[in-house]
């Protein structure tokens, strides 16, 4: 073989085009990606009403119409300019106080695809530009209103790998129809349309909503997310330090299987950001079992300074200068609102029992309609009153209780779970242990923080055999159990020995609990200790509660319901799971046909 050295690489500058084009890979990575960088420039701009326009899933057409401040003929030109933008001078890249900043997208756009920008300024002669694959044309006058119309033709055309990556129109609508849901609820006070030119269909509509902001928010995401999200949500407005909280964050008995319904907003930007959303999670960790996501518009508010937007090539990720300051709001915040709406559960828990309790009609046929002799003789043969079945339910003689109160005044137990109470507007049914589990919890909780859980020392230690690993895993927590009312010492190879249990708890099986432990210990996904020790918490209340299947006295039904009302968070248990089912009289009637 010939001992020669392959061509040294040469370095040579790119050519304009060649430049946009790469740009256009980093920031339009779909025709959702088009969209919100367009109506992101019209926010900019100040418009009031944004119309959205596309055909094929955005493929063939994107428009985006706007009645913003616009452009003069003289601007035209630099728009299509990379790094030519209103919106900074340059000298500070943190003080940044719109969307855009980068003045990259247009002349992206322009090298990807076929764009045309119609504008024109109050006061001012419209003009329209085009350019197609990166090649501009001489601004033109143009009959225009004020404001800006853009237009999208071809996306892709100059670069056709491009296109074998897009999904289908289907699903390239979809994502544009998300992009512009998430914009509307960070500006409620604009009106947006979305069309599908092709079939001439309006998708989204809203209008400028009124009121301050939380009136605004509120009947934005009704027309968004449905009205139930709002009946279910609680205000959130927090400041601390130099950040504030805002927005709207869901019952945790209004939780989602999935966490299509959690919003973030940063300086009104629409961020999909893995330490907010884990703050989020974090959040919800008390109220929410593993497999339950909870349902939240929330912004964060800031001096520009305070937070990095210039992380992201599509700015959908942000950095604080305090990331612990922002998690910690978002984590206290949430957790202080979620525990002033006390006892409340979602209202869609009532609803769903009502629809369970309406049953299909079924279909009957003549064949299968039964003569009157038959019926006659039917009725002859049917058990008199008092040899029917004994139910499963307890009633207990009326005891002095309000029914006014929130909860009422308990009339009755059901298969030895379930307590049945009266209030003003209707009925309320208890999940006793499920409620009791949570009273539980939240007493342990309060014992901790204040100066330890109360223990109760065993006459005679129980004796727990383990493996090794496991033994040795609770003896290293040792310290932390104890603060929680259990203590545990080695006893042996593979054993320990239970020495205290948590008063609260009265007898418990000394085995189960601490196999309890260990299971959270392998399952949980907490990482710091004081989410470990409410978790283990979680688990011991669920041994002190009451059991499923004991009856209780009529005071010890009204007793479970005070303290239910007293306590935060009784409305559901510690998965996330409704502790009280409400009924309102006037449903309760229509399901007999009273109303």
């Amino acid at each position: 073989m010939p001992d020669t050295l392959p061509p040294r690489p040469v370095i040579r500058q790119l050519d304009e085009s060649a430049i946009n084009r790469i740009a256009a890979g980093e920031v339009v990575e779909r025709p959702a990606s088009a969209v919100k960088e367009l109506v992101e420039n019209a926010l900019d701009a100040g418009a009031r009403r944004i119309s959205v326009d596309y055909v094929d899933g955005g493929k063939t057409l994107i428009r985006v119409t706007d009645d913003g401040c616009g452009m003069g003929p003289d601007d035209l030109p630099l728009a299509l300019t990379r790094h030519a933008t209103s919106k900074i001078d340059g000298s500070d890249l943190l003080a940044i106080h719109t969307f855009g900043f980068r003045g990259e997208a247009l002349p992206s756009l322009g090298a990807v695809g076929r764009l045309s920008i119609t504008s024109r300024c109050e006061g001012g002669a419209g003009a329209v530009i085009a350019v197609a694959g990166g090649r501009a044309e001489a601004v033109r006058p143009a009959p225009a209103r004020n404001g800006t119309v853009v237009e999208l033709r071809d996306l892709f055309f100059a670069t056709p790998a491009r296109l074998k990556f897009l999904r289908s129109d289907r699903a390239e609508a979809q994502a544009i129809a998300d992009a512009i849901r998430r914009l509307a609820m960070a500006e409620p006070t604009v009106g947006f349309t979305l069309t599908d030119a092709g079939s001439a269909r309006v998708i989204f509509r809203t209008d400028p909503e009124p009121g301050d902001f939380f009136d605004a928010l509120a009947g934005r995401l009704g027309r968004i997310l449905g009205p139930d999200f709002v009946t279910n949500a609680l205000p959130v407005d927090i400041a601390r330090d130099d950040l504030r909280l805002s927005g709207y964050a869901a019952l945790p008995t209004y939780s989602r299987g999935s966490g299509t319904q959690q919003f973030l907003f940063v300086n009104g930007r629409p961020v999909l950001d893995r330490m907010l959303t884990g703050a989020l999670r974090a959040a919800y960790m008390d109220v929410l079992s593993r497999d339950r996501h909870a349902a939240a518009v929330l912004g964060i508010t800031c001096d520009p300074q305070l937070v990095d937007v210039n992380v992201h090539p599509a700015k959908t990720e942000v950095r604080f200068r305090d990331p612990a300051a922002a998690r910690a709001l978002i984590v206290s915040g949430l957790r202080q609102v979620l525990a002033g709406a006390g006892h409340r559960a979602s209202s869609t828990v009532g609803t769903e029992t009502l629809e369970a309790f309406t049953p299909e009609p079924p279909r009957v046929y003549q064949m299968d309609r039964p003569s009157q002799p038959v019926l006659t003789r039917s009725t002859a043969w049917q058990a008199p009153l008092g040899f029917a079945e004994a139910p499963s339910a307890r009633v207990e003689e009326a005891v002095a209780a309000d029914e006014t109160l929130p909860l009422g005044a308990a009339r009755g137990q059901v298969h030895g779970n379930y307590i049945i109470a009266q209030t003003a507007r209707g009925m309320v049914i208890v999940d006793q242990h499920a409620a009791h589990e949570r009273l539980v919890y939240e007493r342990l909780k309060t014992q901790r923080d204040a100066a330890g859980v109360a223990a109760q020392a065993l006459l005679i230690p129980d004796i727990v055999e383990l493996s090794p690993p496991d033994a040795a895993q609770l003896l290293d927590m040792a310290e932390d159990l104890a603060r929680l009312g259990l203590t545990v010492e080695a006893f042996g190879p593979g054993a320990v020995a239970v020495r205290e249990t948590p008063a609260i708890l009265g007898r418990v099986d000394a085995a189960a609990l601490l196999r309890d432990i260990l299971d959270e210990l392998a399952e949980g996904d907490s990482t710091t200790l004081q989410a470990r020790m409410d978790a283990i918490l979680s688990r011991m209340a669920c041994h002190g509660s009451v059991r499923s299947g004991r009856q209780m006295r009529a005071e010890e039904m009204n007793a479970l319901l005070r303290e239910m009302e007293a306590t935060p968070r009784s409305g559901q248990c510690n998965h996330g799971r409704p502790t009280y089912v409400e009924l309102a009289l006037h449903d309760i009637e229509r399901l007999f046909g009273r109303r």
